[in-house]
């Protein structure tokens, strides 16, 4: 069976790779929105 019959087959996998895939993109997200955030202020500081 190929890996991606699997991935799509079986719930578990899917589910588990889903959550995680978008707890990572969240993370992303964050950090470049805190860093645009902090690069903002310390240009209006200056």
């Amino acid at each position: 069976m190929s890996l991606w019959q699997e991935f799509f087959s079986d719930p578990v996998i899917f589910f588990s790779f889903s959550g995680l895939a978008i707890v990572i993109g969240m993370c992303v997200f964050y950090a470049v929105f805190f860093y645009i955030k902090m690069a903002k202020s310390e240009r209006k500081r200056q």
